[in-house]
């Protein structure tokens, strides 16, 4: 090979290389600018949603959505300008997308799940729900779990799959819940005696509703006591403190007028083996 070609491969080797050097900083500069643009749209539609009053979970989930959409758009574009056919490369995509796909059918589950919750939404941030063999507090809501604060301040995650699988219940979503307590008195108390104290109890709490009015009726004539059902309804941040006084006050005022309740049928067994 004479210095003639060698001077020849050399300069379109030069050219080559400026031209695919060219080509990787401009594709460079798609992708850096594209991603900065797509995480600045992703926040604008989350920032108009948010002015929008809509719910904080549709919110993150579009904004992410829009974000990683744009995303993939940027990452083809870069692509595209280095001279790969994106055709071949989007069909490859999607190959490695259905192999990868069936190797995270549990992941997928969940992502479908978390759009699921997204789009019906049985309950929102801030609701105390039952799902999954777990109550507490709805922290926030992902693509493929969702975290919840139980009572105790244990933060628990749960995958999304699991909570569409099963019951969920919601103990927020209304505004009113009704208590639900029985109260077992001697058989030589009176009835009518019993039903009114019951009453001017729930009758003195003012967070009791008086719409609809409270149940009070005689449920049962066990086999040691006479129990009555006690149905008031109250606001759903009102229920577990009046669950509470109402025990105790219940308790109270059947002591001082004389109201015996009696012990259940199981602990007269157990004391009488104690005596033994």
């Amino acid at each position: 090979m004479d210095v003639e070609n060698i001077d020849k491969l050399l300069a379109q080797a030069q050219i080559l290389s400026v031209e695919f050097g060219l080509k990787i900083v401009t594709a460079l500069a798609i992708f850096i600018i594209g991603k900065w643009v797509a995480r600045k749209l992703g926040s604008a539609v989350t920032k108009l949603l948010e002015k929008g009053s809509g719910d904080p979970m549709l919110v993150r989930f579009v904004g992410n959505i829009v974000y990683f959409a744009l995303l993939t758009f940027v990452i083809l574009a870069a692509i595209a300008q280095m001279g790969v056919q994106t055709t071949s490369f989007v069909a490859a995509l999607g190959a490695a997308g259905f192999a990868v796909g069936l190797a995270l059918q549990g992941s997928l589950g969940n992502f479908a799940a978390g759009i699921l919750l997204l789009v019906f939404r049985p309950f929102r941030v801030g609701h105390f729900i039952e799902g999954a063999g777990t109550a507490g507090t709805v922290e926030e809501v992902h693509i493929f779990n969702t975290r919840l604060r139980t009572p105790d301040n244990k933060s628990i995650v749960i995958p999304n799959s699991q909570l569409t699988s099963g019951t969920i219940t919601n103990f927020t979503a209304k505004s009113e819940r009704r208590v639900d307590l029985t109260f077992g008195v001697s058989y030589s108390d009176d009835i009518d005696k019993v039903k009114a104290v019951i009453r001017e109890v729930m009758a003195e709490d003012d967070r009791i509703l008086p719409e609809p009015e409270p149940v009070v009726g005689l449920m049962t004539l066990g086999e040691s006591s006479v129990d009555f059902v006690v149905r008031p309804w109250v606001k759903s941040e009102n229920y577990w403190p009046v669950l509470f006084d109402l025990n105790e006050r219940m308790k109270k005022r059947f002591d001082a007028e004389g109201i015996s309740i009696p012990f259940p049928q199981r602990d007269v067994h157990i004391i009488e083996k104690a005596k033994i």
